[in-house]
């Protein structure tokens, strides 16, 4: 199991993915529909560790 320590403070799309054990539609769903927050850097999504806490600590 993961703990907030061995969460990168800045993720990308994959290791968020992997972290959630989800695929990329779903991942993709979260982001796009506002349930978790990211920021695109160019076309590549990334996803802060406050922000996966906070949709994990709300899901």
């Amino acid at each position: 199991m993961q703990t907030e320590i061995n969460i990168p403070p800045i993720m990308t799309f994959f290791e968020c993915k992997s972290i959630l054990k989800v695929g990329k539609n779903t991942l993709f769903g979260l982001l796009h529909s506002g349930h978790l927050n990211g920021f695109m850097i160019g076309n590549r999504w990334r996803i802060t560790r406050d922000a996966l806490i906070e949709y994990i600590n709300n899901a």
